[in-house]
């Protein structure tokens, strides 16, 4: 497969001697004008990568936080199609921040799947996390993914074991994501000892970086999470911010876009506090 942004920035930042900063946001939440002038301004906040998350009706893998985006978004009328363009605007004046779409496969399936691969392609796409498609569905949409140059994203989680691990790494590219609790977005904490100790067992098995996410919500938990890890993912924070900036009708203001963004600005100088010491 061909080098992709997602493998230049992972390699940029291990020369740097950090782990990346992620960044989630959904798609269209709380509308597509304010979600994609949000998503211009998160690499200048700090953002190393974007997660950007395609709503959906049935977010399973997703805590409230996420599912409430998901329906705001949804209510104001993001289609994929939306989702693509929002890429495809933000890659006119962006052209190296790694952008990662997740989600889960009916939005994809029904689009469908070959023509969202060429659309996300031609867009600007350059990584998906599919939650509900497991390793023994690789024909499905994570083989095509990689024919079209975009990495697919797979998830291992604490009780991924060492007979799990082989598959859910054999097609997987980019990098690996790991759920640092057993269980939904933005629910729990991570233990950090506990999530270095996994980590460092998965990279036993291979030389992919390793992202954590789930459960982190401030600097200095993402402080601690980067000093064994590759990269830290912050989704549920993020749009928890963007929803305390919403008016008392539920539309946006610019608090919208300054509280997300100041809490991105805040949470990422995690992610270099290991060159502090």
């Amino acid at each position: 497969m061909i080098e992709t942004r997602i493998d230049r920035r992972f390699a940029a930042l291990k020369n740097e001697g950090r782990a990346a900063f992620v960044a989630f946001v959904t798609a269209g939440d709380p509308d597509t004008k304010t979600s994609l002038e949000l998503m211009k301004k998160l690499p200048s906040a700090g953002a190393d990568v974007i997660e950007l998350g395609m709503p959906f009706s049935d977010p399973m893998a997703d805590g409230p936080a996420v599912q409430y985006s998901s329906q705001r978004a949804l209510k104001a009328g993001q289609t994929m199609a939306k989702t693509l363009d929002m890429v495809r605007e933000f890659r006119k004046t962006d052209k190296e921040t790694p952008i990662i779409l997740m989600g889960y496969y009916n939005p994809i399936y029904v689009y469908p799947a070959d023509k969202f691969l060429a659309d996300a392609s031609a867009a600007g796409v350059d990584g998906l996390i599919i939650v509900d498609l497991p390793p023994e569905t690789d024909n499905e949409l994570c083989l095509p993914a990689g024919d079209v140059g975009i990495n697919f994203i797979r998830l291992a989680t604490p009780t991924t074991d060492e007979k799990r691990l082989p598959a859910v790494l054999r097609n997987a590219s980019g990098f690996l994501y790991y759920v640092s609790i057993a269980g939904i977005t933005g629910t729990a904490p991570p233990d950090p000892a506990v999530v270095h100790e996994a980590v460092a067992a998965i990279k036993q098995s291979t030389d992919l970086p390793i992202a954590v996410g789930f459960g982190v919500k401030t600097r200095q938990q993402v402080s601690d999470i980067a000093r064994g890890a590759d990269g830290v993912v912050v989704g549920s924070a993020i749009v928890s911010a963007i929803a305390d900036g919403l008016d008392s009708n539920g539309l946006a203001t610019r608090e919208t876009i300054e509280r997300p963004l100041a809490l991105v600005q805040e949470l990422s100088r995690g992610v270099f506090d290991i060159l502090d010491g």
